[in-house]
């Protein structure tokens, strides 16, 4: 089987925190989406699998008007998929976007709400109040959605451990069949990295990011999700399926600006910038940055990304991908974590402990050539 992502870089305005690709308007939404579908039948032959997952992300898809979504989605979407889900801000829920995803065949939507704090959305520019996001959550129960997803992010500005306790209470008390839980983060480019050179926010320490983790993973296991990736968490049976394909070598494909693709050789990412993509497409070309996968960089990304999961790394799918010298070699690299409880090495696999996610970077960089 194989994904689909779509990639919409249009926001109503940029979270200082966020270098994803995107955009703070929409206005050349009518010929972006138009390239889409363009690009889409120049390249729907690229996967030799069918498509089973369809993921429309962003920037924030939830901008786009209604009849431009079903333009994508009419001349994109295939038939038989198992997950189709699209991304949203809790300022564009109303029950007359709800009925328009579900007549497309939507059924699971990813809202950002980041926190119910007022105070930590305002220090981050977002545009929706705690009591906006809980109002879209209930909008999209009433309108018939059985799966959502919904973000939060811990280590915030002015945030507490306190403050994330009841981020993370209210959330689950919505009773959202998954949520994904992501440390702050402060990347070059971004405004939030300026104001942290600048000494206008500062990085929250230690020892409170890992108070603000066990918190995390102590009432999501009390309310009965299963911690099955690094930063996502589900009820049993509503793992985002889609995701999961980039962390077990599913192959799919991404159409529009920055998108990336992966047919289990060659990874392939499209051009940044809206209007370089747009003339590109239009004038029928394809324009990618090609990354041919080397025998260390296909194990370095397998390691990467199973051992980013709860099931960790399958070893009998590992010896048939990159032989059994390889898996001595990767077990003698990891003895001593094993040894220090780290990593957990069963007859069958090989996986970080949940209490050691948070250092997993130091642990992969061990591991990998």
């Amino acid at each position: 089987m194989a994904g689909l992502y779509i990639h919409i870089p249009f926001c109503h305005s940029k979270c200082i925190y966020c270098d994803f690709y995107s955009m703070p308007r929409a206005e050349a939404a009518e010929a972006y989406i138009d390239a889409v579908v363009a690009e889409w039948r120049m390249r729907r032959g690229e996967l030799s699998e069918p498509i089973s997952t369809m993921y429309i992300g962003g920037g924030t898809p939830s901008i786009i008007p209604a009849r431009l979504l079903r333009r994508l989605v009419e001349n994109i979407a295939p038939e038989n998929l198992t997950e189709f889900t699209i991304e949203a801000n809790p300022e564009d829920i109303t029950p007359e976007w709800v009925k328009a995803i579900k007549d497309l065949g939507i059924d699971r939507v990813s809202i950002g709400i980041q926190s119910f704090s007022d105070a930590e959305l305002k220090a981050i520019n977002r545009r929706h109040t705690g009591d906006d996001a809980e109002t879209a959550l209930s909008i999209l129960r009433r309108g018939g959605i059985d799966n959502i997803s919904g973000d939060l992010i811990y280590g915030l500005p002015g945030q507490t451990p306190g403050s994330w306790q009841e981020s993370l209470d209210r959330l689950v008390a919505t009773g959202v069949e998954h949520i994904s839980a992501y440390s702050l983060s402060f990347e070059p480019g971004t405004r939030l990295y300026a104001m942290l050179t600048t000494g206008k926010v500062k990085e929250a320490d230690e020892d409170t990011v890992n108070e603000m983790y066990h918190r995390l993973t102590d009432t999501l296991r009390n309310a009965g999700y299963i911690h099955y990736e690094i930063s996502n968490f589900a009820r049993p049976g509503r793992q985002s399926r889609h995701n999961s394909s980039y962390w077990d070598f599913t192959p799919y494909l991404g159409l529009g600006t920055a998108a990336h693709s992966f047919d289990g050789k060659v990874r392939r990412a499209n051009r940044t910038g809206v209007k370089a993509y747009i003339s590109d497409i239009m004038s029928g070309k394809t324009f990618f940055d090609i990354e041919n996968e080397t025998a260390d960089s296909l194990y370095n990304d397998y390691v990467i990304t199973a051992l980013r999961t709860a099931e960790g790394i399958d070893k009998r799918q590992f010896v048939s991908l990159f032989g059994a010298v390889a898996l001595d070699s990767l077990l003698a690299s990891a003895h001593r974590f094993i040894a220090s409880g780290n990593i957990i090495e069963t007859p069958s696999s090989l996986f970080i402990a949940e209490a050691s996610f948070l250092i997993s970077d130091a642990i992969l960089v061990e591991l990998i050539h």
